[in-house]
């Protein structure tokens, strides 16, 4: 195969620069690595920010400025697996913020991209027992914010 990469690619009407600008002042470990501009070929305003390219903690993202055709939607998310509670704290906060916030982990910020920021151990939780997994989802429908401990105590029974 000559596949080089697959790379999500986020569609938004003029917001691209100012979403990543924003993602890579979040995550560390972060950066954007090009941005390209519309010319006289249009269709957008010449000069203005075609293409946005940024990594998140490694993972490469393109963001475009396509104009107002398509909304991102919650059929599309980044989720953010973290392990400590300070983490999901924190990012709930900030990138929440201007936004707004739903059950399970899932936000979506003022860009209008969906976050699901979670317990990375959610997973080994979930796995084996039924009963187990029955009771951590549970505890995590009432949940808004993950709590780690609240989803550990629910494991334990």
């Amino acid at each position: 195969m000559t596949i080089q990469s697959i790379t999500p690619f986020l569609w938004y009407d003029t917001q691209a620069e100012d979403a990543a600008k924003f993602y890579v002042s979040v995550f560390a470990n972060s950066r954007i690595t090009h941005v390209s501009r519309y010319g006289d070929a249009g269709p957008g305003p010449k000069g203005s920010v075609m293409v946005v390219g940024f990594e998140l903690q490694g993972q490469r993202l393109t963001a475009l400025n396509g104009g107002p055709h398509y909304r991102l939607t919650e059929a599309f998310s980044l989720m953010v697996e973290c392990t400590e509670q300070a983490d999901i704290d924190r990012l709930w906060t900030v990138l929440g913020e201007g936004g707004s916030y739903n059950v399970c982990g899932w936000l979506k910020d003022r860009y209008g991209l969906s976050w699901q920021i979670n317990y990375a151990g959610i997973p080994d939780l979930m796995s084996g027992d039924g009963v187990r997994a029955g009771r951590v989802m549970a505890a995590m429908m009432k949940m808004r914010k993950p709590d780690i401990q609240a989803l550990q105590d629910a494991a334990a029974g």
